[in-house]
């Protein structure tokens, strides 16, 4: 039996401000695009990456939330609390650059971290943090 990965959710405030980070910063694919009921889900995913698929979706999109969960929702993301995604690259530091010169908010600039990757981190739009890691080549 194969378990694979198909998609992840981040909670995004904005759809037209997380497409302009998702799609032209990371230069991710917009797959899918659908309204209900006043909400919007937005799906991305990288072209090397035909079957994985991030969602981004309301914050507290779940039907049965109450209007403390919700309100819940949207302070810990105004904090940036929500965790988001690691994304693996081969360049950590040209990836770190292309990023920042579209203005990204920048968390942490590329470094070895003790555990084997180079990585750098930055927050999107809505304020979920994300790590761009590649592996050391320590000689």
């Amino acid at each position: 039996m194969d378990i694979k990965l198909s998609q992840c959710f981040i909670a995004v405030d904005d759809h037209d401000k997380a497409l302009a980070f998702y799609r032209d910063a990371l230069g991710l694919e917009v797959r899918n695009d659908v309204g209900f009921e006043g909400m919007r889900w937005v799906t991305v995913g990288s072209p090397a990456q035909p079957d994985v698929e991030i969602v981004l979706e309301p914050p507290a999109a779940n039907p049965n939330a109450s209007p403390a969960d919700r309100q819940a929702m949207a302070e810990l993301m105004a904090k940036g609390m929500l965790r988001g995604v690691i994304f693996s690259t081969d360049d950590c530091d040209a990836t770190f650059e292309r990023i920042r010169a579209t203005g990204a908010e920048v968390l942490q600039e590329p470094i070895d971290q003790p555990y084997g990757v180079r990585d750098c981190a930055f927050r999107d739009p809505a304020g979920n943090m994300l790590r761009f890691t590649q592996p050391r080549k320590d000689g």
